[in-house]
């Protein structure tokens, strides 16, 4: 069930403890992919694992709005990248579950599209479900794609793949390889273990890592599957745990 086109009655009518909370950002991904790639893809992930997981059980989800602005300060160089603080997206966040839970919906799963969250998602999640009244976990959808995985970039091959599998109109595909050959071949600048670079302008001209030129619609179909089927699993989990507290 999706919430922002459901009635509130429909909604109380729903036998359900578990929701989805899709995060992302809004940010650059070079001059072929749009600023919502991130947001767009999680939307994506999400809305088919609910799907999924509905056909396969029988029980309703809920699926709230997607989160469209996440921690992306390192892109700031780039026009209309927007950016909130750890702490104010790590509030927005809690906020945002407590009032899920207080419908019943305390089971959580944060279905999350951009690499700049993990390390915030990681932290909140302990806190709900240590000290709220839910149970709460991230799921980032392009570490959950098997040896894809390590392909993973801004704006690369895996980003660019699901979008043209998805929304194949938001790719400029005659900037693909001007992307390709003003991006970056890994992110940051690395010595001795320690990334010295803090913002993306500093190793990459125009905002991309990766190859952005092998991406297909083929792929990002291998893609959804492949997280969609990982994210029913992950649900699958949450719903069926029992969460203590100490």
């Amino acid at each position: 069930m999706q919430l922002e086109t459901a009635t509130w009655q429909e909604v109380d009518a729903l036998d359900s403890s578990l929701a989805i909370v899709p995060v992302g950002s809004t940010e650059q991904h070079g001059p072929h992919a749009p600023l919502g790639t991130d947001s767009l893809n999680a939307g994506s992930v999400a809305q088919a694992g609910a799907e999924k997981y509905e056909a396969q059980t029988g029980r309703e989800i809920v699926v709230i709005p997607t989160i469209p602005i996440g921690i992306a300060e390192e892109h700031r160089s780039f026009a209309g990248t927007l950016w909130v603080s750890p702490d104010t997206f790590r509030a927005y966040l809690r906020e945002t579950v407590a009032s899920l839970a207080h419908h019943g919906f305390d089971r959580v799963v944060i279905v999350n599209g951009h690499g700049g969250n993990i390390d915030a998602l990681n932290e909140l999640t302990g806190i709900i479900s240590r000290h709220d009244d839910a149970y709460a976990v991230g799921f980032t959808w392009f570490n959950a794609v098997g040896e894809h995985s390590t392909r993973m970039g801004h704006g690369g091959v895996l980003e660019t793949s699901l979008l043209q599998h998805t929304y194949p109109d938001t790719i400029r595909s005659d900037q693909l390889e001007t992307a390709a050959e003003r991006g970056a071949d890994r992110w940051g600048e690395w010595v001795a273990g320690v990334n010295l670079a803090h913002d993306s302008i500093e190793f990459t001209e125009n905002g991309v890592v990766g190859e952005p030129t092998d991406a297909s619609a083929e792929l990002g179909v291998e893609l959804l599957e492949t997280a969609t089927d990982e994210l029913v699993s992950l649900l699958e989990a949450v719903s069926a745990r029992t969460q203590q507290k100490r």
